[in-house]
């Protein structure tokens, strides 16, 4: 068994149980968008985390274990991504990349957006012309030093 397979038994629990990802989050004290990450294998749950999603959805104690590990983070299965909703937000840097970057760099300096001190909240935003996603991040600006 490796990490992908528990995510797997995850997500197949989860369809077969009708959960939600948020209601799994509230369960376990963390934001649904974190949680969810970490069901689909991009971060790592402490014991007592793990414990709580492994008895929510039914899991072996090696995939309870596993849920413990530090994955390899990075879950694209190509450098393009092909799915059209993933695909929307390659487009999104590859169209605003260079905004982000020159408007961080001048109020910020030179540095980057962290990707480890992150955190991000989803939400539907209701609209007469049709529901918009709001998604908010926000990571702490980490200067590129000199030495």
């Amino acid at each position: 068994m490796n990490r992908n397979d528990v995510t797997e038994m995850i997500i197949t629990a989860k369809v077969a149980k009708g959960i939600k990802w948020c209601d799994l989050a509230k369960k376990v004290g963390l934001s649904k968008e974190w949680v969810t990450a970490g069901c689909l294998g991009q971060m790592t749950f402490d014991k007592k985390q793990a414990t709580t999603i492994g008895k929510i959805f039914g899991l072996s104690a090696e995939a309870v274990a596993l849920l413990q590990v530090v994955p390899y983070k990075g879950s694209l299965p190509t450098a393009v991504p092909t799915d059209p909703l993933i695909y929307r937000f390659y487009e999104l840097v590859s169209v605003y990349g260079t905004t982000f970057k020159e408007l961080i760099h001048e109020e910020f300096g030179d540095g980057i957006m962290s990707a480890i001190d992150f955190k991000m909240d989803l939400q539907r935003e209701p609209n007469a012309a049709g529901d918009r996603v709001s998604i908010v991040m926000s990571g702490k600006f980490l200067p590129y030093k000199t030495y």
